[in-house]
């Protein structure tokens, strides 16, 4: 699985709206805000945001204090569903998904295959498993620990 720039800032576009998912104004922010808080460029960004919104993640309010909201709450949006929704599959090859590949041979005896569904399979539980609620959780800790100054690394 590779994350490509839209896929990587569809997540941060995501985290920012619940970063403030819940705040006055039902969390809704403008394109810009997102962009900025996100370091995102606003042009790619309104494209990436309309694509969110017909796939159900985010929904959109027009006029002077409109924007973009979570179309629901952070624990019911796992980063696996951008992923796949923003990318695609996250098989790193074809062959995994038996039922949608046809094109190989040697499938069944392919020494190869079983660690490309391993990869995968670990890869799903991951991204599978974890929410924006939980994203937002490790956020707050990692920003805890810098401002009482206890973040290191070894």
């Amino acid at each position: 699985m590779k994350i490509t720039y839209k896929g990587d800032y569809a997540l941060k576009a995501v985290f920012q709206l619940a970063l403030h998912h819940g705040e006055e104004g039902d969390g809704v922010m403008s394109i810009s805000e997102i962009a900025r808080h996100g370091d995102m460029p606003t042009k790619f960004l309104e494209q990436i945001l309309l694509a969110l919104r017909k796939g159900g993640f985010v929904k959109s309010k027009r006029g002077i204090n409109g924007g973009f909201s979570l179309a629901r709450s952070a624990k019911d949006i796992t980063v696996g569903e951008i992923v796949r929704f923003i990318e695609g599959p996250i098989e790193p090859i074809s062959c995994v998904k038996e039922d949608k590949y046809k094109g190989c041979k040697d499938m069944a005896s392919c020494i190869f295959r079983s660690v490309w569904k391993e990869v995968s399979l670990a890869t799903s539980k991951v991204v599978d498993n974890l929410t924006f609620a939980d994203l937002l959780l490790r956020y707050k800790e990692k920003r805890r620990r810098v401002r009482s100054g206890y973040e290191y690394a070894i």
